[in-house]
């Protein structure tokens, strides 16, 4: 159903397609697992250069691994350990140009430098989980990045709220 998409140099045109296909696929599915699985493949085939893109779900104030494409992860991740942890205990995006300047970064893949982790919040202000992209680049993650990643989480918890 899905192929490799080729897109086009503008970055902006490309979230908003990937964005919609989002939409669409997620359409009258209302199974939040399913849901971030087919998520963390569309943004795995999608995003350049990185290396881990997945889901961790609030569990009783802790993050548990969720959906996701890449190597083996850390299975639990305390609120305030990491960036994980930081992004869920503010409820706010975190975008860290080196994940070894980070104080306290949790290091599940020792090839990843950069990473963006963007909140789920639900309709009542409530913690879902978060979304994890890392990069084996520095500073891999723009503002455009950080502005489309949030438009595209706020798409997926619309339709699971």
């Amino acid at each position: 159903m899905f192929q490799k998409q080729r897109y086009s140099n503008n970055l902006e045109e490309n979230y908003i397609n990937v964005i919609q296909q989002l939409s669409h696929l997620i359409e009258g599915e209302n199974d939040l697992i399913a849901n971030l699985a087919n998520a963390s493949a569309l943004l795995n085939q999608f995003l350049d250069d990185i290396n881990w893109v997945g889901f961790y779900l609030n569990r009783n104030d802790e993050l548990v691994l969720g959906p996701f494409q890449g190597l083996p992860a850390c299975i639990r991740i305390p609120f305030n350990r990491g960036v994980c942890g930081k992004c869920a205990s503010t409820k706010s995006i975190v975008v860290v140009k080196n994940v070894h300047e980070f104080p306290g970064h949790i290091a599940c893949d020792s090839a990843s430098n950069s990473e963006i982790v963007i909140p789920l919040i639900d309709n009542n202000s409530t913690l879902i989980g978060v979304l994890d992209i890392d990069s084996p680049l520095l500073d891999r993650f723009s503002e455009i990045d950080k502005i489309y990643l949030e438009k595209f989480v706020q798409v997926l918890m619309n339709i699971n709220s």
